[in-house]
């Protein structure tokens, strides 16, 4: 069981550091920008109909919130499906 364990944390940590070796010098845009980009590309003159209704003061705020939303729903998520087994069960 623990040699099992051992290559698990191994295998992680091999696809972590991947990860920020492969994606060092990557740019980390959201949709969002690219969307803006391109439309301003197509329509220069283009005005948004929309401004948010507040801004983020960081990069790195707005990158906590989205993953903070993903977490909840992340938990939501588990937590019904961790229900509809127990539930299916005793079934």
């Amino acid at each position: 069981m623990k040699k099992k364990n051992l290559i698990i944390v191994i295998l992680c940590v091999v696809l972590i550091l991947g990860a920020l070796v492969i994606g060092r010098n990557g740019e980390f845009n959201g949709a969002d920008d690219r969307a803006e980009e391109a439309i301003t590309e197509i329509d220069s003159s283009y005005k948004p109909w929309f401004e948010s209704l507040w801004e983020p003061p960081s990069g790195e705020i707005e990158s906590f919130l989205f993953s903070l939303q993903a977490a909840i729903g992340a938990g939501f998520i588990g937590y019904y499906v961790g229900k509809k087994t127990r539930c299916s069960e005793k079934s």
